[in-house]
């Protein structure tokens, strides 16, 4: 960052204090302090500060501990714009409530862990330090579980991992599949062959591939048969070798259909598991695959368990907040669920 100046009023912990945080490149203020200086409003109503910017930076008031947190977390991430890195929207407030949450934390260990997709603009990097944890697990593991609720990028990271694998040529296909189960709903009788018919269990994966890839770079891989969606059911009696398979809201696996997938793994094939073992829709008595498999590998050499919780949750704001709301008024069923799964413990690579 460019020199930095301080003015304190007061040096002892929680009592007011004054600090300039001196940023002179316009280019660096406007990333960092964002449009009309939203990312320094946040920071405001956070953490209970007054701060005014300026072509000099930003002057920071406010209880003296608060400022030290608001002054680091400005310097971290100043160094890393400085650098080229990008923020995008949630990037300072996930990046404060980790920083405060670890007073030593180096941030850049989360922005430089990059994955890397050929032809996209911007790398994926994680935005938590479990989501790091994931992507470090996935590097070392051949079988790795990711559990958890909703939007904490169990499966988005998962697929970009593997389709970065993929575009290295460490592996030479990538099959991503998900059980045909209805989430609650009747949907009756569904028209045409049987790719139509199976097409709306599997939109969700669509949708995070198209995200990732060009319409015509997604096409060119899976008409060479490099890239493959498919229901679970059409992985019977196959064997993946030099694949990496991704088995997408496995919570909904029977206990059978969980074991022919993970024992269709040939030689040098990944497999990554996610699911939320609280958001169940198989019929009543049937277990779950995936609670069942976290139970029977839990010490298992070679497999690891990651489990996110809402504090990683990456939707809208509100998502995280609904979550917990359902958490905790949450039936009995579900409660058990996840009880099953905290019960289970983990293998050596439980996080």
């Amino acid at each position: 960052m460019s020199s930095t100046r301080k003015t304190r009023n007061s040096v002892s912990a929680g009592l007011p204090a004054e600090v300039l945080f001196a940023c002179e490149r316009h280019n660096v203020r406007l990333e960092l302090f964002g449009e009309q200086d939203r990312n320094l409003k946040l920071l405001e109503r956070e953490l209970d500060l007054e701060i005014k910017s300026s072509g000099e930076g930003a002057l920071l008031k406010g209880q003296d501990s608060e400022v030290e947190l608001a002054y680091d977390l400005l310097t971290q991430l100043g160094e890393l714009v400085e650098q080229g890195n990008h923020l995008f929207p949630g990037d300072v407030e996930r990046s404060l409530k980790q920083l405060a949450k670890n007073r030593h934390l180096r941030l850049e260990e989360f922005f430089r862990d990059h994955v890397v997709i050929s032809g996209r603009k911007h790398s994926i990097v994680p935005k938590t330090p479990r989501q790091k944890c994931y992507i470090d697990a996935i590097r070392r593991y051949d079988l790795v579980f990711g559990v958890g609720p909703a939007g904490t990028g169990k499966t988005y990271l998962a697929m970009a991992m593997a389709l970065s694998a993929l575009l290295r040529k460490e592996v030479k296909r990538v099959v991503l599949c998900r059980p045909a189960v209805e989430a609650g709903e009747r949907l009756g009788f569904l028209p045409g062959d049987m790719a139509e018919k199976v097409n709306p269990y599997l939109r969700p994966l669509y949708d995070a591939l198209h995200d990732m890839l060009d319409l015509e770079q997604g096409r060119e891989l899976m008409e060479k048969g490099a890239l493959e969606v498919a229901p679970l059911a059409f992985m019977r009696g196959r064997t993946l070798s030099q694949a990496f398979v991704i088995l997408d809201e496995a919570q909904n696996t029977s206990k059978v259909q969980m074991k022919m997938l993970l024992t269709r793994l040939g030689r040098n094939s990944k497999c990554v598991v996610t699911g939320d073992v609280t958001q169940i829709d198989l019929p009543r008595g049937v277990t779950s695959g995936m609670v069942d498999a976290i139970s029977v590998l839990k010490d298992t050499a070679g497999v690891s368990f990651v489990n996110f919780t809402e504090e990683d949750v990456l939707r809208h704001p509100l998502v995280a907040s609904i979550l917990e709301a359902y958490r905790k008024n949450g039936g009995a069923a579900a409660q058990e669920s996840a009880d099953k799964f905290e019960d289970s413990g983990g293998g050596g690579g439980n996080i």
